[in-house]
């Protein structure tokens, strides 16, 4: 049986990775103004920041509606005899929703799987459902592990301004300003499908990092070691580097993947935001 691993844009995943393990992705829409672009296809994060810079305001972004999933599904379908298809976490977009319907027409050739997760956290399991088949696991089995693995996904992530969360409505302006003048950077995490704010990080934001990542060292001291991902909004090399040298220094991952969030992610976060993300053991 012949089967294609697919994903919407959220997953973040360069370029370089769909094309080693024969990814299809489908992009989500980003709309700014009264244009409506495609993630990863005719719109970068750069273009975002010189919007928000230049009008204040956020992009939006759209859901994939049924027809398309549909479309995706039927000319994916032609080379292949089943689809594992994976989305942004069903509490964040109705994308889970409208695949899921779209599925149905395809009398059990297409599964759509909940990522309950967002960025590098849904590539994850993107990645290792790649794994999975080509350890010649069955389409079952392998969404078998990996609604069990979702729940173990550690996804989480320090951005170095309030600014695009309150554009968003997701903090007030007064903790937005006082953070600025406190240097306080909020450590997101996601929680059962859902983003939250655990604590905040003071300091300089390459030092808020480096706590970030000892934190997680700490906690997970128990976590499958194949790969993980170090994902960030455009933040500057003199300030990933040192990060995932301290990955290397604490962790004993495989493989040490760094990738850029794409457009959706970046609407969300702003620039300047890192993460640390891995699958870990209970």
């Amino acid at each position: 049986m012949k089967v294609r691993v697919t994903s919407d844009s959220t997953c973040d995943l360069s370029d370089e990775l769909i094309k080693k393990y024969n990814l299809s992705i489908l992009p989500v829409s980003v709309i700014l103004g009264d244009k409506v672009y495609h993630d990863g296809v005719d719109i970068t994060p750069f273009d975002i920041f010189d919007y928000v810079k230049k009008t204040g305001k956020l992009p939006k972004t759209s859901a994939t509606t049924i027809e398309e999933y549909k479309e995706f599904f039927t000319k994916e379908l032609e080379e292949y005899d089943c689809i594992i298809h994976f989305t942004i976490s069903s509490k964040a977009s109705s994308c889970y929703s409208h695949a899921k319907a779209a599925s149905e027409d395809f009398e059990g050739k297409v599964f759509v799987v909940d990522s309950y997760n967002l960025s590098s956290g849904q590539g994850l399991l993107v990645l290792k459902a790649c794994d999975l088949i080509s350890e010649g696991k069955t389409p079952k089995e392998t969404i078998d592990i990996i609604e069990e693995l979702k729940t173990r996904t550690n996804t989480s992530f320090v951005p170095d301004s309030l600014d695009y969360l309150h554009k968003g409505g997701r903090c007030s302006l007064a903790s937005m300003m006082g953070a600025k003048i406190l240097k306080l950077h909020p450590l997101i995490e996601m929680k059962d499908g859902k983003l939250f704010s655990k604590r905040r990080l003071q300091g300089r934001i390459d030092v808020c990092l480096k706590q970030y990542i000892n934190e997680l060292s700490k906690q997970y001291t128990s976590y499958d070691k194949t790969r993980c991902f170090v994902t960030h909004s455009n933040c500057e090399p003199e300030v990933v580097a040192p990060i995932i040298e301290q990955v290397k220094s604490l962790f004993d991952f495989d493989e040490i993947l760094e990738t850029k969030a794409g457009s959706t992610v970046t609407t969300h976060c702003g620039k300047n935001t890192l993460g640390l993300l891995f699958i870990y053991n209970e």
